[in-house]
Formats: C-alpha cells, structure tokens, sequence
C-alpha cells in the first residue's frame, strides 16, 4: 500500500522567500544549495545566502530565505546497476 502522501504547495514571494509544504525530508542545505525530499520527489534550490527559517517535518513545511535563483525537480532513479536501466 502506497505511504500517506502530504499535500504539496509551493510559495515564492520576491525571489527571497520560499514556503514548501510536502516536504518528508532535508536531504542537505549549504549557503547556495539547499536539497529536500517532498511527496513529489526531490527539489533542489539553488541561490545566495540560503537559511533555513522554519523545520516542522510533522507537518512537512519548511521556509527558505535568501536570494532563490533555481528551483529544480529531479526525476527519480530507478534502482539497480546501469545495465538493468538499460535494458528495462
């Protein structure tokens, strides 16, 4: 049975402040790179002076400020070695 899947939303307001909800998990954050997994799969943020403002994984929200220049969706990788993803 599929896992219980939290509801996702998104909100940038000036390109300096980001609230996400769907967030399951803080995979890393640095000062330019900031990557979560969410019920949709893992976002990457990319900017300048990334901080991590608000953390309540119970309700998978989280708040990013700083100067936001990407926000990138990275499609999942299938598992096993490169030869099974090549041959299906």
């Amino acid at each position: 049975m599929a896992e219980e899947q939290l509801p996702h939303k998104l909100t940038l307001d000036q390109r300096n402040k980001l609230t996400l909800c769907g967030v399951t998990e803080v995979v890393s954050f640095d000062e330019e790179t900031v990557v979560l997994k969410t019920c949709l799969g893992t976002l990457v943020i990319q900017g300048q002076q990334l901080q991590l403002k608000a953390l309540t994984l119970d309700g998978g929200q989280v708040a990013v400020e700083g100067h936001i220049s990407a926000l990138n969706y990275e499609e999942p990788r299938s598992s096993g070695g490169w030869l099974s993803r090549l041959f299906g």
